[in-house]
C-alpha cells in the first residue's frame, strides 16, 4: 500500500491532471485497451456459446438441426417444443424467464451462472449453476468439486411438518397413506387430485433458479415407489409424482443443477416413519413379508436406474440414493449389506461400469457410525456413503444458539475426513439448523416436542416459541444460526441441507419449523448468501486430501468386487427376524417370482422446431440386455398383507404343489458385466 493510497488510485489521478499531449496519448492507450478488451469478451462469449452451450448435438428422429435462434424474447419453459422464433435460449443474471404457465421472473445469479433452454434441443447440457461449478456437459470431479445442495423435501413425498397445510385439512391423516385415503374420501374438494395441485404449486421452475442463485449446485429429490406403480389397495397417487420428477430434470438441466434421486419410500416401510409413506412397523427385511417387500423394492431400484442411466439423463441425475434411512437396528447389518450389494448389481446392470456410465450409488449408513462402513464393497464402482447428522432429536438443552458455534466442527468434521479415506466419498444427505426438536409436527402429527415437554415421556426445558417465532428473532439469534450453518457446511464438506422450503401453516399463516428452511433463512438473513463463506470455518486441522481411489470415480479397477465378497453377501438372506410361529429361515417366508411385466418409466415429449419430428427422449430402458421379469406373487401361494407387521405368522403351507418347489429354489442374483471405462481425455 502506498503511503497516500494505492498506486492504482494514484496513477488514475495523474492521468486526470496530465498535460493535453499526455492526455491524448493516454486516451489512445485507453481506447486500445478497451478495444482489445471488447475483442477478448467477444471471443469468450463465442467460446462459451459454441464450446459449452452448443457442445451437445441435437437428438431428433430425423436429424433436424439443433440450432435454436436467439432473439429478443424471453426464455420459454415448456416441454413440448414448438416455434423457437425470437426465443432467447440462454441468459445470466438479470435475464427474464417465462415459465410453463406464462408467468415471468427475473433470474438472479451473481455467481456467474447462466441458464440454457432451447425447446428444439432439450437435452443440451450447456447450463452452469455458478462459475465454480462445472457445467453439466463438463466433468464433475468427485472429491475435488464440492457438493453444495439442498433437499426438495415434502414435494413428491409429503411430510406433515414440511407442508402442514395439506395435513391440517385432514386431522386424521398422519402420513401419506392416511392423507391419500382422506383425500379420496373427499371428492367435493377434488379427491386425490389435491396432491397434484400441491405438486404444481409447492415447487416450481423458479425454485430451481433460486437454488442456483443461492450458490448451490445439487438437489436431492425424494421419490416414492408409487411414482412407478401401486398394487392392490395402496391408496397413493400412483405414477403422478414421476411426471413432476421429469419436470425437475428439465428445470435442473436448464439451470445447471445436478440431481441426487433419493428412493425415499419403500414397500412395507423401511423405517416406520411418516416419510416412508406409512407410519407402521418395519416390514422391509423384517417380519414375514420382509423379503418379498425387499424384492419389490429392488425391482423399483432397477426401473429407476434404467431410466436415469440413459444418455439423455445421466449427466443431470448423477447420484442415486437407493434407500433412505433404512432402520438397520430392525433387520441387522448383514441383511442390509446383502440388500445393498444386490441393489448395486441392479444399478450397474442398467448403467454399466466406469466413468460416465450411470449414477454414483449412495448408501445410507443405517444410523450406524460411518466408521462401521469402512472397507465396504472394495472395488465397487462409484459408491457414496450417506450420513444424516442431526443433533436435535436426542436430549434437549436450553443453551443459546451461540453455544453451538463449533459443535459441527467437533462432532462431524473428523468423522467425515476419516470416512473419506476409509470408505471413499462420504456426504451428508441431510442436515439442518435445528438444535432442538421444536417445530409443528416435526416428530409427527400430534407428537409434540421434547423441548417443551409435550412429547410423551419428556420433561420440558423451555418454550418452543424461542425457536419457532422467527419474525421476532434478533440479529444475535440470526447470527448464531448462520454461524452454526457455516460450521456445518465446512465440517460436512459435501452436503444437502434438509430442506429447501417449508410451507406455511394455515392456522398461523407462517412457517412453523424455520430451522429447516434454507429459503426462509436466505430471505431473512440466517443462511449465507454464498456457501463458500464456510470454507475454513472449522480451521482445517486435519483435512482429507484428494484424490479418491480410482474405482471410487469409475477409473481403474471399478466394478471389480472380489468373488469372495459377493459370495459372503449373497441375496436373498437366509434368515429374517421377527417372524411369528418360530419361523425365520428364508425358505419359510413368502417371496415373489420374476414372471411379471416390468413397467417402464416414460419421458417427456419434445418436438423439433418445425413440429414435424419428435425428439428422441429415450425409451426408458438403458440396457436392452436386462430382460428379467418383475417380481410378482405366485398365483398358487398365499401372502399376508405387505404391512402385516412383525411377529405375524405366515401361512403354512405357503404354496402348493410345484409352485412351492419353485419358490424354494433360489435364483442366482443377476450381476453386472464389468465394462471398460472410457479413455482419459
Amino acid at each position: 500500500m502506498h503511503p497516500i493510497g494505492s498506486s492504482d488510485y494514484l496513477e488514475e489521478k495523474r492521468a486526470v491532471y496530465a498535460a493535453p499531449r499526455q492526455r491524448s496519448r493516454a486516451k489512445m492507450i485507453l481506447l486500445g485497451v478497451l478495444g482489445g478488451l471488447a475483442a477478448l469478451i467477444l471471443i469468450v462469449v463465442l467460446a462459451v456459446y459454441f464450446g459449452v452451450v452448443k457442445k451437445n448435438d441435437d437428438k431428433t428422429t430425423n436429424g433436424d438441426s439443433a440450432s435454436g435462434s436467439k432473439g429478443t424474447g424471453s426464455s420459454g419453459g415448456g416441454g413440448t417444443g414448438g416455434s423457437t422464433a425470437n426465443l432467447v435460449v440462454t441468459g445470466g443474471d438479470g435475464s427474464k424467464v417465462t415459465m410453463d404457465d406464462g408467468t415471468t421472473f427475473t433470474y438472479q445469479n451473481s455467481f456467474g451462472g447462466y441458464w440454457y433452454w432451447d425447446p428444439s434441443d432439450p437435452f443440451n447440457n450447456g447450463a452452469r449453476a455458478q462459475s465454480w461449478s462445472p457445467a453439466l456437459n463438463e466433468t464433475f470431479n468427485w472429491g475435488i468439486d464440492k457438493v453444495r445442495g439442498v433437499n426438495i423435501g415434502g414435494w413428491l413425498v409429503t411430510e406433515p411438518f414440511i407442508i402442514p397445510s395439506l395435513y391440517e385439512k385432514y386431522p386424521q391423516a398422519v402420513d401419506e397413506w392416511t392423507l391419500s385415503q382422506a383425500m379420496r374420501n373427499d371428492s367435493a374438494s377434488g379427491g386425490i387430485s389435491q396432491l397434484e395441485d400441491h405438486y404444481k404449486t409447492f415447487i416450481t421452475e423458479e425454485d430451481f433458479a433460486q437454488i442456483a442463485g443461492a450458490g448451490l449446485n445439487f438437489v436431492r429429490i425424494p421419490l416414492p415407489y408409487w411414482a412407478i406403480e401401486t398394487r392392490d389397495d395402496e391408496p397413493y397417487n400412483a405414477k403422478v409424482p414421476w411426471t413432476y420428477f421429469l419436470k425437475a430434470i428439465r428445470w435442473a438441466r436448464k439451470y445447471g443443477i445436478r440431481i441426487n434421486l433419493d428412493f425415499h419410500a419403500l414397500p412395507g416401510s423401511q423405517n416406520e416413519w411418516n416419510h416412508s409413506g406409512r407410519m407402521s412397523d418395519v416390514n422391509f427385511l423384517n417380519g414375514p413379508m420382509g423379503i418379498a417387500n425387499a424384492q419389490r423394492a429392488l425391482d423399483y431400484i432397477r426401473i429407476f436406474a434404467e431410466f436415469i442411466s440413459q444418455d439423455e439423463y445421466k449427466d443431470v441425475v448423477v447420484m442415486f440414493g437407493i434407500t433412505n434411512e433404512p432402520e438397520e437396528s430392525m433387520f441387522g447389518l448383514d441383511n442390509l449389506q446383502r440388500y445393498y450389494l444386490q441393489a448395486y448389481n441392479n444399478v450397474r446392470l442398467a448403467s454399466g461400469t466406469g466413468t460416465g456410465k450411470g449414477p454414483m450409488i449412495s448408501y445410507h449408513d443405517g444410523f450406524l457410525p460411518v466408521s462401521q462402513w469402512a472397507g465396504f464393497l472394495p472395488g465397487a464402482d462409484r459408491i457414496v456413503l450417506d450420513d444424516h447428522p442431526y443433533i436435535c432429536f436426542g436430549g434437549q438443552s436450553n443453551a443459546p444458539i451461540s453455544s453451538y458455534a463449533d459443535t459441527p466442527c467437533k462432532t462431524w468434521g473428523s468423522n467425515m475426513n476419516t470416512s473419506m479415506s476409509a470408505f471413499g466419498l462420504t456426504a451428508a444427505g441431510e442436515w439442518s439448523n435445528a438444535v432442538t426438536d421444536c417445530g409443528k409436527w416435526l416428530n409427527g402429527v400430534g407428537q409434540g416436542a421434547r423441548y417443551d415437554g409435550s412429547f410423551v415421556g419428556s420433561t420440558a426445558v423451555g418454550s418452543c416459541d424461542t425457536w419457532t417465532n422467527w419474525p421476532a428473532w434478533d440479529s444475535d439469534m440470526k447470527s448464531g444460526i448462520k454461524t452454526f450453518a457455516l460450521a456445518s457446511m465446512d465440517a460436512l464438506q459435501n452436503w444437502f441441507f434438509w430442506t429447501w422450503k417449508i410451507g406455511n401453516s394455515t392456522e398461523t399463516g407462517k412457517v412453523e419449523s424455520p430451522a429447516w428452511s434454507y429459503q426462509l433463512g436466505l430471505q431473512n438473513g440466517w443462511m449465507p448468501t454464498d456457501p463458500r463463506e464456510a470454507v475454513g470455518v472449522c480451521g482445517d486441522s486435519a483435512p482429507w486430501q484428494p484424490p479418491l481411489a480410482p474405482s471410487a470415480t469409475g477409473g481403474s479397477g471399478a466394478g471389480q468386487i472380489a468373488a469372495s465378497v459377493s459370495a459372503s453377501l449373497a441375496w436373498p438372506p437366509t434368515t429374517v427376524s421377527n417372524v411369528g410361529g418360530g419361523l425365520g429361515a428364508g425358505t419359510d417366508l413368502p417371496t415373489y417370482t420374476p414372471t411379471g411385466t416390468v413397467p417402464t418409466l416414460t419421458a417427456e415429449t419434445f418436438s423439433s422446431a418445425t413440429g414435424t419430428a419428435t425428439i428422441n427422449a429415450g425409451n426408458g430402458w438403458a440396457n436392452s440386455q436386462d430382460t428379467a421379469g418383475m417380481m410378482v406373487p405366485i398365483s398358487t401361494c398365499s401372502y399376508p398383507d405387505p404391512w402385516v407387521g412383525p411377529g405375524a405368522t405366515p401361512p403354512v403351507p405357503l404354496c402348493s404343489g410345484s409352485a412351492r418347489r419353485i419358490r424354494r429354489e433360489a435364483s442366482p442374483a443377476p450381476t453386472p458385466m464389468v465394462t471398460s471405462p472410457p479413455p482419459a481425455s
